[in-house]
């Protein structure tokens, strides 16, 4: 039989408007809470009682009080909510310390949500050569984006590369109006959104006119040798086997490569194999090269997406077993 527990304490200072602010419209933050943590809490004013298992206990007064914190400086809502659930990660080793999960920007701090994300940083810094796969929401592109700029402004790097396959996803190319740059635009625009996030829009245009910053579709990547260079392939798995050997051999002396993608999500023919697919076979076991694998859980966005990407996975489970 299960014994529960009950822990309780007192919030302070006392401030009624983060108190309602931490418990959200109708309790709906302190709901999401007992849901995502398995507990039951009650409160009367300031006093908080809750029930569980004895080893989540601490824990979770621990997070209460951490949340209210929050509260005091800033509006909460449940993705805000649903975000420091991620973090806080019961289910999850916390091997590496506060300075490994935190990339430093003049115009932000970021701190890594997971222990995939802290192991994924790591990686990128660790290897010349770093693969971040798995599903969408994980963080994978951002995070990249945002080790990039942190090179380039404690100059590691002299330029920052970022370049995608133009794989059409039910549109083709040559419908869309304008020049090839305007075509591609679109592909290439949530990495135009982290770097406006991470540096500002007049820097981001500034760094682009002086080349140090480059935007580019993965076919003007051919030819070249790219050095002292930050360079991620993002959307790598509508790469070719031949695009992404291609690109792998661009990297030069002093750069960094990241190459993010999802495999269950490839726009290529069918006929066509996935290069990302391909690479993880042939590069495996080789030194110098790090992978990290995001699984559904680790997905950083509104909480339904995580649930979309766990029923995709065990549709294709079962689909593959019949």
């Amino acid at each position: 039989m299960t014994t529960l527990h009950t822990i309780q304490f007192h919030l302070t200072p006392e401030d009624n408007d983060a108190l309602a602010n931490l418990c959200g419209w109708h309790s709906e933050h302190l709901s999401q809470l007992e849901l995502r943590l398995g507990v039951e809490i009650n409160h009367l004013g300031f006093k908080f009682s809750v029930t569980g298992l004895a080893e989540r206990l601490v824990q979770t007064e621990q997070f209460i009080r951490d949340l209210y914190q929050m509260a005091q400086k800033e509006p909460l809502d449940p993705p805000k909510v649903h975000l420091a659930l991620q973090s806080l990660g019961f289910d999850e080793a916390k091997a590496m310390d506060d300075d490994q999960l935190l990339i430093k920007t003049r115009k932000k701090t970021i701190k890594t949500r997971n222990a995939n994300q802290a192991n994924y940083i790591q990686s990128v810094k660790e290897y010349d050569v770093s693969f971040g796969i798995g599903p969408a929401g994980t963080g994978k592109t951002y995070l990249a984006v945002a080790t990039a700029v942190e090179a380039l402004e404690s100059e590691q790097v002299r330029r920052i590369i970022l370049t995608r396959p133009a794989v059409e996803a039910g549109e083709k190319l040559g419908f869309l109006p304008g020049d090839l740059n305007q075509k591609v635009d679109p592909y290439l625009r949530p990495l135009f959104d982290a770097l406006f996030e991470m540096l500002g829009f007049e820097t981001v245009e500034k760094l682009i006119e002086k080349h140090i910053i480059e935007i580019a579709p993965l076919a003007f990547m051919r030819g070249r040798t790219l050095n002292e260079s930050f360079i991620i392939l993002d959307e790598a798995q509508n790469t070719t086997t031949e695009q992404m050997k291609m690109f792998l051999t661009r990297i030069g002396f002093g750069s960094k490569a990241v190459v993010t993608g999802d495999i269950t999500q490839c726009d290529l023919p069918n006929h066509q194999r996935s290069g990302l697919r391909h690479v993880i076979e042939v590069l495996e076991g080789v030194p110098g090269i790090g992978f990290t694998f995001y699984q559904s859980q680790d997905v950083v966005r509104h909480n339904l997406v995580q649930k979309i990407v766990q029923a995709y996975d065990q549709f294709d489970r079962r689909s593959a077993a019949k």
